[in-house]
């Protein structure tokens, strides 16, 4: 840009965003005129040439659009240990991420990109895309009623990762407005088990309702695909099936953990690997709330059948052990002979056996006297 002044020159100063200048001064020719002894010089003319080129990257443009085009805007309620553990991948690919929860967590949210919100009104006025539920078991009906859904967006994206599944869809059913979409997900790992990758690693999902509208199937697929770009072994499957065989496997890993943990399992200069497998299984399983284990427990219908199956599995074994061992002791009593003996004093050694503990009945009086 030319700029030309007769009286001043421009001061660069006062254009900050401009990038250099520079600065001639010529005298302006003589004009001829009638007169030349009346006639005065003109003033100098100061002519100052600005280069304004603005920085513009076309690649960073278009990745800036790609980015707006795929992200969500994810609202949090629930802002625990595993609520933040997800938003830290979701922020990892360029989501939005919003927070809620009954513990005032701002601190740690700003830390991290987070906008936390204490006021669930505050949080659903910014029109999240997807609502993402994860609060404990026990809490999951109570926030629900209590949450605004009028503030929110009629189509929005309703996402629960609870440890059960047909609680939190019966919920969600009954509770949400029918224009809610409804995904029911259980990332099947934790802080713990997922901490270093999530390749391989089960994630469990059903769409219970999701609307025919292109726009609202492709926002489920952006949510899943998080965890599918992450490397999960993606698995459809209703939330019924899912509770049968999270009971037979999860909620039987955390007996068995819990178990190990009461029974006070401690390392040794000589642990093998199965025994360093009991002890990772107590060090993952330890650091869950016993909230949790009793959701798994109260909310999933098949945990009591499997707390029995438990039991008489432990019963079993222990009258394999007594039998050999009764065996063994008889023997050792009376060797081959004494059959007699053998039909009155055994089942009165089992008896005692049975009762938890080794009594040995009296001999009679003529083995007493040696006869």
């Amino acid at each position: 840009m030319l700029l030309s002044s007769a009286t001043r020159s421009l001061n660069p100063q006062s254009f900050p965003s401009l990038s250099f200048s520079h600065s001639l001064s010529l005298p302006l020719p003589q004009p001829f005129v009638p007169n030349p002894s009346k006639s005065s010089r003109f003033p100098s003319l100061q002519i100052n040439c600005i280069d304004a080129a603005q920085p513009f990257d076309y690649e960073s443009h278009l990745k800036n659009r790609y980015i707006q085009s795929t992200s969500l805007k994810i609202a949090i309620v629930g802002f625990g240990n595993f609520g933040q553990f997800l938003s830290k991948t979701f922020l990892r690919h360029h989501h939005t991420i919003l927070a809620h929860s009954r513990t005032n967590y701002t601190g740690l949210a700003n830390q991290l990109g987070i906008s936390f919100y204490s006021d669930p009104n505050d949080l659903f006025e910014q029109h999240p895309d997807v609502l993402l539920f994860s609060t404990s078991i026990l809490s999951t009906e109570t926030i629900l009623q209590k949450l605004p859904f009028q503030r929110l967006r009629r189509n929005t994206l309703f996402v629960d990762v609870l440890s059960v599944k047909e609680f939190p869809r019966n919920l969600f059913l009954k509770y949400l407005p029918q224009d809610f979409d409804i995904l029911c997900t259980h990332p099947m790992f934790g802080p713990e088990s997922g901490k270093t990758s999530w390749a391989g690693l089960p994630f469990v999902y059903d769409k219970v309702r999701i609307g025919d509208e292109e726009s609202r199937v492709k926002r489920c697929d952006k949510f899943l695909g998080i965890f599918e770009n992450e490397g999960c072994r993606m698995v459809e499957m209703s939330c019924m099936e899912h509770d049968k065989y999270a009971a037979g496997s999860q909620f039987v890993t955390h007996t068995m953990g819990r178990l190990l943990e009461k029974f006070e399992l401690e390392s040794s200069p000589i642990n093998t690997k199965g025994y360093e497998t009991l002890l990772n299984l107590v060090e993952n399983t330890k650091g869950d709330s016993f909230d949790l284990y009793y959701g798994l427990f109260m909310y999933n219908q098949n945990a009591l059948e499997q707390l029995e199956r438990l039991d008489m599995a432990f019963e079993s074994i222990k009258k394999d052990l007594f039998g050999r061992l009764h065996q063994v002791y008889r023997k050792r009593l009376f060797g081959d002979n004494g059959e007699v003996e053998k039909k009155t004093r055994f089942p009165q050694k089992l008896l005692g056996l049975c009762n938890g503990s080794l009594i040995e009945p009296p001999l009679d009086n003529a083995r007493q006297d040696g006869s």
